[in-house]
């Protein structure tokens, strides 16, 4: 058996992505037993496809849920203003009088407590809905955001469970011996993807940069940085042999710098 061919074949992937029958399964199982390189290879794959999940994962601030429990809770009850009566005593009015006088200071005292209360039940009513309103927009600010983040994802995954790309893994060199970076090539469209697993961080004056081996020579392919959560779609190239990376000047060089490379692969495993 050719594990390299197994490998390349993209099946490994799709037995993570869980798109493969029961046999298929099965079989991926007993090989991973079978061979420690398979069994090497499957680990690497759940791990960098749970990075990603975990780099492009966006969990909205506590911040939201007590802004609008605060907005709901508040509602403070009216409590009306205490009256007291002095009983006027007049010898000179009647009592029919008296009893239209009352009647009507019982009215303006109902009319100023009704006012009162409905005029805190706005005021509380508007306070609300004016809280209410601006944490949708909060939160409606960040569905977007999440929306578009799965939306890069299932793009990815496009990508990386495609069997016209080749996944070349570029390991590191003996300037940076953990670095280690994942290429997806198309030989046929010539695109490339980039997903950057473990890379030193860079001062603000470098960048990385990714070189192609086209025919003997060094072609760019594409400068980039650290601060990628998803794959990177770098320069398209074709007929590559390998690919390498190396750290420039910001923006990137005409040749590379060979003292500085960080990790190469072969396209042919």
């Amino acid at each position: 058996m050719n594990i390299k061919d197994y490998i390349a074949s993209g099946i490994l992937e799709a037995y993570v992505l869980d798109q493969l029958s029961e046999k298929e399964r099965m079989e991926v199982l007993q090989l991973t037993q079978a061979y420690p390189e398979i069994r090497e290879e499957l680990n690497k794959i759940e791990s960098a496809f749970e990075e990603l999940a975990f780099q492009t994962a966006i969990t909205p601030g506590a911040h939201v849920k007590d802004k609008i429990l605060s907005h709901l809770e508040q509602n403070e009850p009216y409590t009306p203003v205490k009256w007291s009566h002095k009983k006027v005593r007049s010898q000179t009015i009647g009592n029919a009088f008296r009893l239209a006088l009352a009647a009507s200071v019982s009215i303006a005292l109902v009319a100023s407590i009704l006012a009162g209360v409905f005029w805190n039940k706005w005021k509380s009513t508007e306070d609300k809905l004016k809280g209410l309103l601006a944490q949708n927009q909060e939160i409606a600010s960040e569905y977007n955001q999440v929306q578009q983040r799965l939306a890069q994802i299932e793009s990815d995954l496009k990508v990386v469970n495609n069997p016209a790309f080749h996944r070349v893994r570029l390991q590191g060199t003996g300037q940076s011996p953990e670095s280690e970076v994942q290429v997806y090539w198309n030989p046929s469209s010539q695109e490339v993807y980039l997903n950057v697993l473990k890379l030193q961080k860079l001062s603000e004056d470098n960048q990385y940069q990714l070189w192609a081996i086209i025919e003997g020579k060094p072609v760019d392919a594409g400068v980039f940085d650290l601060a990628i959560s998803t794959l990177l779609k770098m320069k398209s190239v074709g007929n590559a042999s390998a690919f390498a990376i190396t750290i420039e000047p910001k923006g990137g060089s005409a040749t590379p710098s060979l003292h500085t490379m960080q990790a190469i692969g072969n396209t042919e495993g």
